[in-house]
């Protein structure tokens, strides 16, 4: 090919139009690698993917406001600690129903702001990964295309919490909910609540729609940075791996 046919090629490449933003959202889950080859071309609008995550988390705060109850909430999972279940029996009854609103209002102002808490946990992991697949495995990636990368690889989560508002309208007993394992998407939802608390934790965090994200996540950043995806898979995987075995030590010593 000479040398005018090679540039006239690269500049048919870049007039390229790009996807469109439902284009990205649905490859996300039909062709992610064409999402993220798209991102790399310097299409990085995030809203969509960021919007249909804070709708759908909106939609289940309302089925557990209405059919669990927030108070029911925080109940449940002080039964589920018995530590602090033994240092609210010490309490005065007084001290306990202030404990129990500040739980309340905590509660659900992080339901409140969870598009605000997304941006936050997007942000500061994009900083990790775009210095871990840069520095570490000689990356090109900006940290704007990891950050959009990041946000389209949640798009997942979205299968898990409708999976748990559908759970909570067909029936879910507001008892036995537990607001840290509400979908059954993984092996701790199969284990009993007085299972060990280190074992418990390990299982809940082989979860399916969390290895879908890793995966997603792993083959974007290694797209935008221009490195082999085992490259882009180690560095997502080996800090997630880190994390779950911070967990399970912390579950072991204090759970």
């Amino acid at each position: 090919m000479s040398e005018i046919e090679m540039q006239s090629t690269a500049e048919a490449a870049q007039q390229t139009p790009g996807l469109t933003q439902w284009q990205r959202v649905s490859n996300t889950f039909t062709a992610p690698s064409k999402t993220f080859a798209d991102i790399k071309r310097g299409n990085k609008s995030w809203w969509l993917p960021w919007l249909i995550l804070a709708v759908v988390s909106y939609i289940f705060f309302a089925a557990v406001a209405t059919k669990i109850t927030m108070r029911t909430v925080v109940d449940n999972q002080l039964r589920l600690d018995p530590k602090t279940e033994e240092r609210m029996a010490q309490a005065t009854p007084e001290q306990r129903e202030m404990t129990s609103k500040i739980s309340v209002g905590v509660t659900e102002g992080f339901f409140i702001a969870a598009p605000v808490v997304v941006l936050a946990v997007v942000a500061c992991g994009s900083l990790v990964l775009w210095g871990t697949i840069n520095f570490v495995f000689g990356g090109k990636a900006t940290y704007g295309s990891i950050f959009v990368v990041y946000i389209f690889a949640w798009l997942p989560s979205i299968v898990k919490t409708l999976l748990g508002t559908v759970v909570i309208f067909a029936g879910a007993a507001p008892e036995t909910f537990n607001i840290k394992n509400f979908a059954p998407t993984n092996l701790g939802a199969f284990l009993p609540t007085d299972t060990n608390k280190a074992l418990y934790s390990l299982a809940t965090s082989l979860d399916a729609v969390t290895i879908w994200t890793l995966v997603l996540l792993g083959m974007g950043i290694a797209i935008v940075a221009g490195v082999k995806r085992s490259s882009g898979y180690i560095a997502v995987f080996g800090w997630w791996a880190l994390i779950v075995l911070v967990g399970v030590g912390w579950a072991a010593a204090f759970g």
